[in-house]
């Protein structure tokens, strides 16, 4: 077909922002950590993502920033560093009673990898639907637009998810990162 007469993309058409939800005060600082391991990662020179992992009595059962840059892996996300680490440690059972906290609404890899994982829930701070207005057009930043919660939807086992929270303080490490 030439080009002439292949069809034109039609333009992404511009979703509603997702109504923040309101934290404890546990879920609340557990997420301010992630958030804070996003600013380790742009500092370092990485995309600006952060996650942490806590079990049922406070115990942090691991911590992960984004490292692609540094390591060349584009696989190295927060989310998919910190199961990697942490399902080596810890069981099956212990993960399914944890909870993820993500700076950012975990992507399409990142929701698989929490599922393989067998995490049970899942809080995270800015949105996709925010996070692609900072990300903009370029194709290299572009996502796949699928929700982590399609993902956990079509798992066996429940996932609890709740976000997108703390927007604001989870914008920050992305105001002026993605142009």
């Amino acid at each position: 077909m030439s080009a002439a007469v292949m069809p034109m993309a039609a333009p992404r058409a511009a979703a509603a922002l997702p109504v923040p939800a309101q934290l404890d005060a546990r879920d609340g600082r557990y997420l301010r950590d992630a958030i804070r391991w996003a600013g380790v990662a742009r500092q370092r020179g990485n995309r600006p993502f952060g996650a942490v992992l806590v079990a049922p009595d406070g115990t942090t059962m691991g911590e992960a920033y984004c490292n692609t840059t540094e390591t060349g892996h584009c696989t190295g996300h927060a989310e998919t560093n910190l199961v990697r680490q942490a399902s080596a440690r810890w069981s099956r059972e212990q993960m399914a009673a944890a909870t993820l906290y993500s700076s950012a609404e975990p992507c399409v890899m990142c929701a698989g990898a929490i599922f393989w994982s067998n995490v049970g829930r899942v809080v995270f701070g800015i949105d996709a639907v925010r996070l692609r207005v900072f990300r903009g057009e370029r194709a290299e930043q572009r996502d796949a637009e699928l929700s982590c919660r399609d993902v956990f939807a079509a798992s066996p086992h429940p996932i609890d998810c709740i976000g997108p929270a703390l927007v604001d303080e989870a914008s920050e490490s992305h105001v002026g990162f993605w142009k």
